[in-house]
Formats: C-alpha cells, sequence, structure tokens
C-alpha cells in the first residue's frame, strides 16, 4: 500500500528513502535463540584478572596485578592498564561498535574512570542500579560492571533479571529505592549485534543522566587511567530473582517490571485506559524486538486488557531481530503499513532498543513528536491524575517546534528552551520548575523520572483517547487521533516541521559544514534575504542553566526568519560510528484551511533552502537523507 500526499502530514514518499526490506528494515536473518527471556542460566564468563580476555594487565613486563585486602571482606585485584584512545561520551554516555568495546580493558577503564570522577560519597558502601535493553555484549559487560563496582567499594547492586530494565525503569528504580544511581547498558535505537552498536552510560540519585561536569571528568580520568580495581568474584546469575553475597558486597536481581509498573499505575488512572479498550477500539504496539517487549505483556495485555496479539515483535532479542530500533517511520515500516492500510487500527505505536523513545500513529495519520508533547500538555491536566494540580512548567529541545511553546503561553506555564539532552531537563524538573517535555527525537517524558518514557507516552495518548470518548458506548463512533490533533491545530495552529537524517557521514566533511555555517552566522545580520524570507536572527544556540548557572555552547545553528519559520543544523552525539548530521525545518501556520496539507510540500521551499545554504552535497556528498521524519 503506497503512503501518498493526501495522507495529511505523513512525509511524502518522494522523499521517504525505503527501508532495507519491502517489510520491517532488517540488517540479516533473525536469529531466534538469541531470545534474553528464556531461564536458562547465564554462562559463566571468564573474568577474574588471572583468566579474562577482557579485564587484564596492560601490555608491560612490569605490570602485574596487584591483590589487595578490603573491607568488604572480598580480594580486590589491582590491575595495571593504560589510556585508550576515543572515550569521550556523547550527548547518551558513551557508544562505540561492539568490537571497539571488546577491546582489552575499553569497558573496564570507562567503568574505572567513572568511579575516579565521583566523590566517595557518592558510591561507597552505597546502591546502585544495573540494567540495559539486552542487546548483545550486555551479558559480559554486566559481569565486568559488577566486579569493577565491588572493587571499588560499593554496598550493593540492583540489577534487573536476565540485565534487563529500559532506560525509563533504570531512572525509576534508582527513585524508589534511593540508590546512589545507576548503569545504564544501551546505544538506545541504534541496532545490535555483533557487528553493530553498544553502549553505557551512568545516571545520579535522582535518576537523571550524568552532568557534563561528570562526563567531562571521566573522559579526563580516561587519558591518564593506570589501574583497575577488580572484585575476586564469581559471576552472578542473572536468571534468578534473589540476593546473592560475597562478603559485605551483594547483587539482587530484581523484576525488571513490577518498579516501574507500580510507578505508572499511580500516574495514570488505568481503568480510564482498560474502558476505552473494551470499545470497539483496536490497539498495536511494536516493540520491534527490544527491551519494551519485557514490559508490553505486563502492561498492556496483562493490566489493560489488550489483546495478545496487539503486541508484535514482543520477544527482546539480543540483535532486535537483526532490525533498526528506531520507532519512525522509515525502521517500523510494518506497523506504519498496518496503520495505514484499509480499516487499519485506531491507535498504534512503537518504542525503541531501551524503551524511552516513542512513535504515536492513528488510521493513517502520523503524530509527529513535536505535536505530540505540546498535545500531551494541553490535555494533561484533565486526562492524567498525576496532573490534576496542573503542570509546573514545560520545555523542550532546542531543535523541537514551536507547537509546545503555544501551550505554555496559552495556559500561562513556565517555559524553557534547553540543548539536546534529558540531562537539561532533569534539573528543572529537580528544581521544581517542570512537569512535562519532550524532544522532537521522538522523546517525550515528565517529572515522574528524569529519562525520557516511551511506554509513558503511549499510556499518555491513551489516557486522552480515553478520557475523550469517555461516555462512549459500545458502537458508538469515537474520538480518533486525528480527531484530536487537528482539534489541537485549530485552537493553536499548526507548525509544519520535518527533520533530516544523514547518518553516518564521514566525519570531517561534516565537522567542515558546520564550521562554514558558524562562520556564515557570525557574518549575518537582521534583515538578510534568504530566497523569500528574511532573517529575523542566525546564531549558535547557548544555554544558561537557570538552576546552576553552567554554560552549554555551540548546541546547533539556527537561522530563524521574521514569519517564525526555522532552520537548525546539529552533529548528533548518539552514534557509534562518523557522524550523524540533522537538519531541522520548521514553519508556522495560523490558517486552519492549511493544516491538512502534506508537510514536505509545505516546507518545500524552506527544505531547498536548508539544503542550499549549508552546501551539504558539496561538504557530505550525501544526495538524499538516510531517514525522514
Amino acid at each position: 500500500m503506497a503512503l501518498s500526499l493526501r495522507l495529511h502530514n505523513l512525509p511524502s514518499p518522494t522523499f521517504r528513502p525505503k527501508p532495507r526490506s519491502s517489510s520491517r528494515a532488517t540488517l540479516s536473518p533473525p536469529n531466534p535463540s538469541l531470545s534474553l527471556l528464556s531461564s536458562s542460566p547465564l554462562p559463566h564468563l571468564l573474568l577474574r584478572t588471572s583468566h579474562s580476555l577482557t579485564i587484564r594487565a596492560a601490555s608491560s613486563s612490569s605490570s602485574s596485578p596487584t591483590t589487595v585486602a578490603d573491607p568488604q571482606g572480598i580480594k580486590i585485584n589491582l590491575v595495571p592498564t593504560e589510556p585508550i584512545e576515543g572515550q569521550k561520551t556523547g550527548t547518551s554516555g558513551l557508544r562505540k561498535k561492539v568490537k571497539v568495546f571488546q577491546q582489552e580493558n575499553y569497558l573496564a577503564n570507562w567503568i574505572q574512570a567513572l568511579f575516579d570522577s565521583l566523590l566517595p560519597e557518592d558510591y561507597k558502601n552505597g546502591v546502585l542500579v544495573l540494567g540495559g535493553d539486552g542487546r548483545y555484549f550486555n551479558r559480559e559487560a554486566a559481569q565486568i560492571i559488577i566486579k569493577i563496582a565491588a572493587g571499588n567499594g560499593v554496598g550493593k547492586i540492583l540489577v534487573g533479571k536476565e540485565g534487563i530494565l529500559s532506560t525509563p525503569a533504570v531512572s525509576a528504580v534508582i527513585r524508589k529505592r534511593k540508590a546512589n544511581g545507576g548503569f545504564i547498558m544501551s546505544a538506545s535505537h541504534n541496532p545490535g549485534g555483533p557487528d553493530y552498536d553498544w553502549g553505557i552510560k551512568f545516571n545520579y540519585n535522582s535518576g537523571q543522566p550524568a552532568p557534563e561536569s561528570i562526563t567531562d571528568k571521566i573522559y579526563g580520568n580516561t587519558l591518564s587511567i593506570s589501574e583497575i580495581k577488580v572484585a575476586d568474584i564469581a559471576d552472578v546469575d542473572l536468571s534468578t530473582l534473589g540476593v546473592v553475597k560475597y562478603g559485605n558486597f551483594s547483587v539482587e536481581v530484581v523484576d525488571p517490571v513490577s518498579d516501574y509498573l507500580e510507578l505508572l499505575e499511580n500516574v495514570f488512572d488505568f481503568q480510564l485506559i482498560k474502558s476505552l479498550l473494551q470499545l470497539d477500539f483496536r490497539f498495536m504496539f511494536d516493540a520491534m524486538h527490544a527491551v519494551t517487549g519485557a514490559y508490553a505483556k505486563p502492561i498492556f495485555v496483562d493490566k489493560l486488557g489488550a489483546s495478545p496479539d496487539s503486541i508484535s515483535n514482543g520477544v527482546p532479542l539480543e540483535d532486535f531481530g537483526h532490525g533498526h530500533p528506531d520507532p519512525n517511520l522509515t525502521y517500523a515500516k510494518d506497523l506504519v503499513d498496518i496503520l495505514y492500510r484499509e480499516n487499519g487500527p485506531d491507535f498504534g505505536a512503537a518504542s525503541d532498543g531501551d524503551g524511552d523513545r516513542n512513535m504515536i500513529l492513528g488510521r493513517s495519520f502520523f503524530v509527529t513528536p513535536s505535536d505530540s508533547v505540546a498535545i500531551i500538555a494541553a490535555n494533561a491536566q484533565e486526562a492524567i491524575p498525576y496532573f490534576r494540580g496542573g503542570p509546573k512548567g514545560l520545555a523542550r529541545s532546542m531543535p523541537t517546534s514551536g507547537a509546545l511553546d503555544r501551550v505554555a503561553e496559552k495556559l500561562k506555564l513556565p517555559f524553557f528552551e534547553v540543548p539536546t539532552g534529558w540531562k537539561f531537563f532533569g534539573n528543572l524538573m529537580d528544581a521544581g520548575k517542570l512537569s512535562i517535555c519532550g524532544e522532537e527525537s521522538f522523546g517525550t517524558g515528565s517529572d515522574h523520572i528524569r529519562e525520557k518514557d516511551g511506554i509513558w507516552a503511549v499510556l499518555a495518548w491513551l489516557s486522552i483517547i480515553a478520557y475523550r470518548n469517555e461516555d462512549k458506548k459500545p458502537g458508538e463512533k469515537l474520538v480518533s487521533v486525528s480527531d484530536v490533533v487537528k482539534e489541537h491545530w485549530a485552537t493553536y495552529g499548526r507548525n509544519f516541521f520535518s527533520r533530516y537524517d544523514y547518518e553516518e557521514c564521514e566525519s570531517a566533511g561534516a565537522n567542515k559544514m558546520i564550521d562554514y555555517l558558524r562562520e556564515l552566522i557570525s557574518s549575518s545580520k537582521t534583515g538578510d534575504k534568504y530566497g523569500n524570507y528574511v532573517l529575523q536572527f542566525a546564531d549558535d544556540f547557548t544555554y544558561t542553566d537557570p538552576v546552576d548557572g553552567s554554560v552549554a555552547s555551540k548546541q546547533g545553528v539556527r537561522f530563524v526568519f521574521t514569519d517564525g519559520s526555522r532552520i537548525i543544523y546539529r552533529l548528533s552525539g548518539t552514534g557509534s560510528a562518523g557522524a550523524t548530521v540533522r537538519i531541522y525545518i520548521e514553519q508556522y501556520e495560523p490558517d486552519a484551511s492549511k493544516h491538512d496539507a502534506d508537510a514536505q510540500m509545505a516546507l518545500k521551499p524552506l527544505i531547498d533552502l536548508a539544503l542550499s545554504v549549508s552546501k551539504l552535497k558539496e561538504f557530505t556528498g550525501r544526495e538524499k537523507p538516510t531517514v525522514i521524519t
């Protein structure tokens, strides 16, 4: 079924690149044996210093491990090592190819550098959480992290069964258990498997990603590291719930769903959502063989009464079924096709590798992430019990469209524009200034935790649809996703928005393009003409945190025009190889008679201008984007 230009705000097939297969985009044939939900014990990995191929003394005739006594009653091996290049974190931790992390001491160096960057009171005899999205190498990595944590004096590790904990669930567990922080083993929406991506990041005691002040210290310590502290303990069987002790150090294997589900039940009216699913309302959730497969059945089926066949790709796999676990129109094509077929389901959603991103679809209708957060914010007080007292404030990342700004203005709420990266929202939440926020990169969330939350966004939308249909009886026509969005546009106007991603560009060319744009804005002035557009200002976005005064500079090159249109250029920090160039294009349209136009057609003059101004083809050699949203 072809997706035509008449389908409201779905990008035109002229511009949307085809996925790598005629169905869901895949990387190679799936391997069912990689399921993470089996009950068999994990293989015991030889990670002790004397045997390990992963943590061992750096090659030197004078280097050998030293064993020291430890107050916790376990032996600690001090393993000599040497700095390894390339361990600077991006916006969401350290991400590289699996083979890079499998290099001798690569992961171990970074973990030790993290402990060397923290104050002792941040972890000594404390509790840390450990979990991840189940991708390839997580099992081995979990054992390495546990042993280094014990070696550095951590008192207890809470780890999800089979190493599984979604990113939002890690934040929820940290907050509920009052842990000192936690490790998240994930490369988010990037592909998994031996030839693909792996990642690691650290979240602090309120559940938020570590700030740049800490990630900068980690990087600095990776440049001077000389030894790794490794506890001489056995591998932990992560397949069985319960506590295992090694001296005064302990590991508790926990249910990955329970704490997170309990929190969601306190945020939403599950009975209201359940009543919607009992009507003639067809729901579909694509877990993309990623971590939310472990959460979908307990939440949507067992608690809310959805049909079991409403969950697709619901078994987490180490390689995500050889797919690309990014919930967008390209990589979740199967779901898009189902929602756009004749008499398709009423509601569709997908989540990514680690469960923090989301895509929302109605029947033959795509909700842009920028519109999604604005609509959730506009309806939250009525539809979601957690917000009955009203949101404290709203915020978006700088590249996200201005749709949320208009909601904040109408509701007279404090509003913040921050750089890309959830850690910037966390400070505002901790200070009581922010309740609901989002990023155009399919991330939406609230202050119930300190991470974006894919399942939260799905439940928020189900709550809004359920509230709008609360008085409907079986057989009556329901208020649809598209009805809710179009009513919102009629009230607030429509911000046409699109993002062009050029993945794995050659880094030198991408950086030269950004340098060229920075030179261009340095000589620009108000009133300059760019085709039919008149420049209001151009800058490289700088953010001063209103809570702690920290400054984040060079966060994206912006061209803002007098009619409110914007073009923004950024290099993404979430890839594992090369550079991802992202171009954001936005235009505000208050005229309701024009709201049904196709986004790509409405934005075409601005898109052409964005490509021309940047000289993207000249610098990167790219003819077409990898993904358009």
